[in-house]
């Protein structure tokens, strides 16, 4: 059986989650020698899209043009998305959904999904960057931090070569493991890795034999944002000196601790002034600083743009 697949990408896609989604499929034809998957591209219109890196894809239809016979449907875009392209997909994706299609999100195409309402009651991840925004906006998602999830007629993955985990994935469902495996050794996989894998690499992962001392006062950090711990009081909680821990974020991190805990803040801080609409006031303080002037001044100064700036970016 011949499953039609067509791919959705809107302006700003990435390129390489878009290969890491089609290509896989393509070669599955070519080493089972039949037309296992048939592909086809998509747009909002019938003109060239351009990707992130301003290579062009020109697409073989617009969206709403008759799909007959599509099986699956892959939506690519950009993190986070352009205003106007969810207006445009939601009715499309709802009539896709409601004729039994499987939809599946790459990247920013998962957020098009979620906001479109076609997430609902599914397992399902995204680009960490946008975990808190999109968990905050659709709270009826069961939202994980893996490589991709696969549930149902469901498949999101965080973009990226995710992509690839999860068609190599889906290929060895639906046409077996031999067949994924020869294609894992053409693409010359070590591995293809579990969708329950997380997105980010871990700090111990990162810095393999760090002393356990560092791995607990970075972990310490995070979970006092709001009311961050002097390197002095970090050193009590590990029960080691001062001087003791800064030579450990010298060696490990290059960094002494009081930078590496401001960098911390600033990038939780960034993070709610993207994806929420909280007061830059509120945001200050749930980072730990003690006036809105002190948060702003520290930002600009890392950043090299203000809090407001950084909104309107």
């Amino acid at each position: 059986m011949t499953r039609y697949v067509g791919v959705v990408v809107l302006p700003g896609f990435s390129l390489l989650a878009q290969a890491c989604a089609t290509e896989p499929l393509a070669v599955a034809n070519q080493l089972a020698d039949r037309a296992l998957y048939r592909l086809s591209t998509f747009a909002l219109d019938e003109r060239a899209v351009a990707s992130q890196s301003r290579q062009w894809l020109l697409p073989q239809a617009g969206i709403g043009e008759a799909l007959a016979g599509v099986d699956m449907l892959l939506v690519c875009a950009q993190t986070p998305l352009a205003p106007g392209d969810l207006d445009r997909l939601s009715g499309w994706l709802r009539w896709l959904a409601a004729r039994g299609v499987v939809l599946g999100g790459i990247g920013g195409g998962v957020e098009v999904l979620a906001r479109a309402g076609l997430l609902e009651g599914y397992r399902a991840t995204l680009p960490w960057q946008r975990f808190e925004a999109v968990a905050q906006a659709c709270p009826r998602i069961h939202l994980s931090r893996q490589l991709f999830e696969i549930d149902r007629d469901r498949l999101t993955c965080g973009g990226g070569t995710a992509a690839m985990d999860m068609m190599m994935t889906l290929i060895a469902a639906q046409q077996g493991s031999s067949l994924a495996e020869r294609v894992s050794e053409h693409f010359v996989l070590e591995r293809v890795r579990m969708g329950d894998e997380p997105q980010q690499a871990s700090l111990r992962a990162r810095l393999g034999h760090a002393p356990e001392s560092l791995l607990e006062a970075v972990a310490l950090m995070k979970a006092n944002i709001e009311e961050p711990l002097s390197t002095h009081e970090l050193g009590e909680h590990l029960g080691i000196s001062r001087r003791q821990l800064e030579r450990l974020f010298k060696k490990y991190l290059q960094a002494v601790p009081s930078r590496y805990y401001l960098n911390l803040r600033l990038q939780q801080a960034r993070r709610l002034l993207r994806d929420s609409d909280l007061p830059a006031g509120e945001i200050a303080l749930a980072t730990g600083f003690s006036s809105a002037a002190h948060f702003s001044t520290a930002y600009r100064h890392h950043f090299g743009v203000s809090p407001r700036e950084e909104r309107l970016m």
